[in-house]
């Protein structure tokens, strides 16, 4: 339910072709409300099913909704506020997330830690101000027609991508905390890395079509975990590789660097652990050095395939990167 903003609203509905009765649910509330219209997602793909909302929408306003989440009742009236307020082009605000479990809240939590995403603006519910991206987002209508609709060749970060065109073609994005929803995340820490490489794995097919990244935090992830790997095999292959003098030292330098890399991100995660349970529920405190590094190995796995699929060997991407994990 929403209040009724200024001029009113339409719902439009993408469904993805589903077989689970949705579709007769939301024939059966169109004959009662006519705000009601459902759009075909034959593609399954989320970009796919918002660009077929926008096309069949009428109002100067587009609100992208999500089905995973649930919206203060003022929601699209503080959006619409907002957005005359500043005059952004696209407004969003504080997306809490919120589990029923106590993996779940862990989970929730880190997501609202600096440490897990870098700092991400969108990602604090209490920031009032300029944001590169907000969750889901209420846009000027003229916006799709001034920069066109979201990329369908991504299967994730089309929102990111988008705003970055925006705010790249002279467009303001703004967040708001009066602006307040609800996300459940993942159930499990699989789903969670699944989530998140997923993530930097699109990530890097946003940076090849634009050139360069929207902030460089999205680098991060990819070359820690390069780093590693590196730093590992040095330290396998170099006795292999290698029986002059040279190779001893060369292997404890490369041992001695990544216990030093790794003992530090271990003293990192725990730091933050700590800050966040206090911040949060103390019980989450053993939990959350396992859902860190979900966050931070996922993203920069994602990121490197990624690298290798798009740049290195220009090819499409591999089946399991095109599944939506949920």
């Amino acid at each position: 339910m929403q209040q009724q903003p200024e001029g009113g609203f339409e719902v439009i509905v993408a469904d993805g072709m589903s077989d689970d009765g949705t579709r007769t649910l939301l024939t059966e509330i169109t004959r009662n409300d006519p705000r009601l219209t459902t759009v075909d997602n034959p593609a399954k793909f989320t970009a796919y099913g918002m660009n077929a909302g926008i096309r069949a929408s009428r109002g100067r306003w587009v609100a992208i909704m999500g089905a995973h989440a649930h919206y203060a009742l003022d929601y699209l009236a503080c959006c619409l506020e907002v957005a005359r307020q500043t005059g952004a082009d696209n407004v969003g605000g504080a997306m809490y997330c919120e589990g029923k479990t106590t993996l779940q809240r862990a989970i929730a939590a880190a997501h609202h830690s600096p440490f897990a995403v870098g700092g991400a603006r969108w990602h604090n519910p209490d920031h009032e101000g300029p944001a590169d991206t907000v969750f889901g987002g209420f846009y000027k209508r003229e916006v799709f027609d001034r920069i066109g609709l979201f990329d369908e060749s991504l299967v994730r970060n089309q929102d990111d991508e988008l705003n970055l065109r925006l705010t790249r073609a002279g467009g303001r994005i703004w967040h708001s905390p009066r602006i307040r929803s609800w996300y459940s995340p993942r159930s499990s820490l699989l789903a969670l890395f699944r989530q998140y490489y997923q993530y930097g794995y699109w990530k890097v097919r946003v940076i090849q079509k634009h050139k360069l990244p929207a902030s460089w935090r999205h680098l991060v992830p990819g070359a820690f975990v390069l780093l590693i790997m590196l730093l590992s095999i040095t330290c396998l292959l170099i006795p292999l590789a290698s029986y002059s003098s040279s190779g001893g030292p060369v292997m404890l330098w490369s041992l001695f660097a990544l216990l030093t890399v790794l003992n530090a991100y271990v003293l990192a995660v725990v730091a933050a652990s700590v800050v966040t349970a206090a911040k949060t529920e103390w019980k989450l405190l053993p939990l959350l050095p396992l859902v860190f590094p979900c966050y931070h190995f996922g993203y920069g796995y994602g990121f490197l395939r990624g690298t290798w699929d798009f740049v290195i060997r220009r090819r499409a991407p591999k089946q399991s990167f095109q599944a939506l994990t949920r």
